[in-house]
């Protein structure tokens, strides 16, 4: 009997040892084969064979990237709308007639935005910037009570408060004249306000639809694959799209307390079939229903010339998507000679950003971000304090904005190429979250966007190394601290 529990011991001793081999052979080679960070790839190789079970546990649940490959899994449920496209790849033939000599350079970021995207570049747009509430919201209510045939409204967040409630009443009109109305609301976003707008605008009979909503802590990994996108189509030829959520704090005048400062675009013309593909797309998603047809996509498609900007949106999240926007900022950095203007509210961008934000002002190239003073999310703001000397010190200059706290996104490129949307230059938005942004060239916009960047930096007040270096010791190990959560924030 000994000698049998003996054997059984020793057998058991001998099968532990072979799976725990097993399990850390197949762990580590994980980490070799899918770690894009050869860095990240050795620390995490080591920490499985230093400390055998504990070392591929820790890795299979926080360093498997389970999150994009949920999404991808998920997204893939739906209809690929953007492969409709035939996409020529003539970008360059295009921006020939819009670009001058002095800003041809940027040709090629035309040509990788092509590829990148599998997208077409769009001729023949009409873009126009609104600033805050006060510009934006009337006239999105404006496109919302002229539509005929169809409305697609998506928000991150749509408060039932005064504006939120302003847009219900006519969104309910529309519905009442036989408009084709769909709402889409990011499942976490829509619990900003309580009670949500949702069961409101379900009662005054408005198609509504919540993204991936869950509350269950089970399922946290959906905290993070959220709808951050903002559109609205009318009868598929007129579209707003931005930073800007439905809520009563935009209308700045009106929340001198609550006050946030965005921006908003209206635009016309044929890129407004990207916003509506986009909507279409996660609609399908959230409801399983297919927007199609002529009520949805008229004859024109909204292609007709409207304007003189050449415009492309650019789908972002983390599925098939993944890091669009992110390599198209990249792009725009390296093909910048004479100056980069980005308004942010949140930059927490990581190394490969900061490097080549870096390497373009050393070559030269005026970079300048303004960021607000006072950010909305304390712990945001003291992550980018951590963050800013990096840049700082690389000769960028760093704007600090007096409150109201300011949403605005927005990049502007040598004057002419320009990016908006509701993307952050932050690993939230250029990793987790499901964004759009347009991608926009034309010396008309460009100088107007840069005659509104320059009014918000000229109200700013200029960010040094030694205010940097200043700070006291226990506010840099906040900070500090702060930064070690950034790639989460």
């Amino acid at each position: 009997m000994d000698a049998v529990i003996a054997f059984l011991t020793d057998l058991g001793f001998y099968v532990a040892a072979a799976l725990t081999l097993a399990l850390a052979v197949v762990a580590s080679g994980h980490a070799i084969l899918y770690k894009r960070d050869s860095r990240a790839a050795v620390a995490w190789v080591g920490l499985i064979w230093l400390a055998p079970v504990a070392g591929a546990v820790l890795y299979a649940l926080l360093g498997v990237n389970r999150i994009r490959r949920r999404a991808t899994g998920i997204r893939s449920q739906s209809p690929r709308l953007s492969g409709t496209y035939a996409v020529t790849l003539a970008a360059d033939r295009m921006l020939e007639a819009v670009l001058d000599p002095a800003h041809r350079h940027l040709l090629p970021l035309g040509q990788m935005v092509d590829r990148l995207t599998r997208r077409p570049l769009t001729r023949g747009n009409a873009v126009v910037p609104l600033v805050n509430g006060e510009e934006a919201y009337p006239a999105m209510l404006d496109a919302i009570a002229r539509a005929e045939r169809s409305l697609a409204l998506s928000s991150y967040i749509f408060d039932r408060d005064e504006v939120g409630l302003r847009f219900g009443d006519a969104l309910a009109a529309a519905v009442r004249r036989g408009v084709a109305v769909r709402v889409l609301i990011d499942g976490v976003g829509v619990r900003y306000s309580w009670p949500p707008i949702v069961p409101w605008l379900e009662a005054h009979g408005v198609p509504t639809a919540r993204f991936m909503p869950t509350i269950a802590p089970w399922r946290a990994p959906f905290w993070n694959l959220r709808n951050h996108r903002k559109l609205l189509v009318a009868d598929g030829a007129v579209g707003f799209t931005g930073g800007m959520n439905i809520r009563s704090p935009h209308v700045v005048s009106r929340a001198p307390r609550r006050a946030v400062q965005d921006l908003h675009f209206r635009v016309e013309g044929p890129v407004v079939r990207h916003l509506m593909d986009t909507f279409a797309e996660d609609w399908s998603f959230a409801t399983r229903e297919r927007l199609d047809g002529p009520v949805w996509y008229p004859e024109s498609n909204g292609a007709a010339a409207s304007g003189s900007v050449a415009a492309r949106g650019i789908i972002d999240g983390p599925d098939e998507d993944f890091e669009k926007i992110r390599w198209a900022i990249l792009g725009a950095v390296a093909s910048a000679r004479q100056s980069i203007r980005i308004i942010t509210p949140y930059f927490l961008p990581d190394s490969g950003i900061i490097t080549a934000l870096s390497v373009a002002a050393l070559r030269g190239v005026a970079v300048e971000i303004v960021l607000p003073g006072t950010n909305n999310l304390p712990f945001v703001h003291w992550a980018m304090m951590a963050t800013l000397w990096q840049v700082v010190k690389a000769d960028c200059q760093v704007y600090l904005q007096p409150p109201p706290f300011d949403h605005t996104k927005l990049m502007v490129v040598d004057g002419v190429w320009a990016r908006f949307g509701s993307s952050n230059w932050d690993a939230r938005s250029l990793r987790l979250n499901f964004e759009f942004d347009v991608e926009c060239y034309d010396p008309a916009l460009g100088t107007e966007l840069e005659a509104l960047f320059a009014r918000k930096r000229d109200a700013a007040r200029l960010l040094t190394a030694e205010q940097l270096d200043g700070r006291s010791l226990p506010v840099r190990l906040r900070d500090g601290a702060a930064r070690l959560a950034s790639p989460y924030l």
